[in-house]
């Protein structure tokens, strides 16, 4: 739990150091500050806040440009506050043009994110892995990517700014278009080059030999898959894995809310059951309880310790 604990350096520094590391920096999606908290207990170094997950866990609605500045900087502000793994964020179209775009990665470096990547298409947007997209003009495009990288320069130069385009797989687009997009907005400052869409593998390692910087890859929907050595041997700097948290939440609670409605209430008595044998089965320690015992001990008058006596429920661990 990250409440009273520091983390060492800069989330922004410490994600360019994972990015400088040899092996690809693969990065697991989630949706809210809890998602992120399993993940990184998990042993993840970083995190991604998926733009679908934060959409579909807020509002109940899909990724398609209906969720606002405030809503996406809340949440990306919520996970970065509850975890200490760096945290990539996205942003999507920047929200407007490229003065909104100024505000965003001032509103992004403000939550506490270590980096972002903005993309190239029409708004409203929509995800990259779903038809109907269209990018706006390359030239405004890459005033975009522009601006978001003077600002990131302005308040932490440690921040990454990850350009994506949809040429490829938008209306009217080609790999081509989306190559010429790619470097150029890499001229223009961005850290990683991020192409949407591509459809094999034959596509992925064309996209690495003909980007001429860091490609940061989007393994989901209609994308190949690949392992971590297939990512490296191919020239992959950054992978991120948005959606896998998040289906296996919808199928887990779908699953419960299922067993619920056949079995009746007691169900959720096996449920308990079965997760107290999980490795993270003692969920008041996972939330926090102990640290804030901890924090209670070394903060708070001695007698503040006495509620705790007699009590009924979970004892939280005091420091020994």
């Amino acid at each position: 739990m990250r409440l009273g604990q520091a983390s060492p350096a800069r989330a922004t520094t410490r994600l360019r150091a994972l990015l400088r590391e040899p092996a690809p920096l693969i990065l697991p999606g989630c949706f809210n500050a809890m998602s992120a908290r399993i993940l990184e207990h998990a042993g993840f170094p970083a995190l991604y806040m998926s733009g679908y997950g934060t959409s579909l866990n807020l509002l109940g609605l899909p990724d398609a440009g209906l969720i606002t500045l405030t809503e996406m900087a809340l949440n990306a502000k919520l996970i970065a506050s509850a975890v200490r793994a760096p945290l990539i964020a996205d942003a999507d179209t920047g929200f407007g043009n490229a003065i909104n775009v100024v505000r965003t990665v001032e509103e992004y470096i403000r939550a506490g994110v270590a980096g972002m990547h903005l993309e190239d298409q029409v708004a409203p947007k929509r995800c990259g892995h779903v038809a109907g997209r269209e990018v706006i003009a390359r030239d405004e495009a890459v005033l975009k990517i522009r601006a978001a990288c003077k600002t990131r320069d302005a308040l932490d130069p440690d921040f990454v700014i990850i350009a994506r385009t949809d040429a490829r797989g938008a209306h009217g687009g080609s790999m081509e278009e989306a190559i010429t997009r790619a470097n150029a907005f890499l001229e223009a400052g961005a850290d990683l080059a991020f192409v949407e869409g591509p459809k094999d593998k034959e596509e992925v390692a064309y996209i690495c030999q003909a980007v001429k910087g860091p490609v940061f890859y989007n393994m989901t929907g209609i994308s190949p898959r690949f392992t971590a050595e297939e990512m490296a041997a191919i020239g992959i700097r950054a992978c991120i894995l948005p959606g896998a948290a998040m289906r296996a939440t919808i199928m887990a609670i779908h699953d419960f809310a299922t067993t619920l409605k056949a079995e009746g209430p007691m169900a959720e008595a096996a449920y308990d059951a079965r997760f107290k044998q999980h490795p993270m089965g003692n969920l008041h320690g996972f939330a926090g309880f102990d640290r804030i015992r901890e924090m209670e001990a070394e903060f708070l008058p001695a007698d503040a310790a006495e509620k705790y006596q007699g009590g009924l429920g979970y004892a939280p661990k005091a420091a020994e």
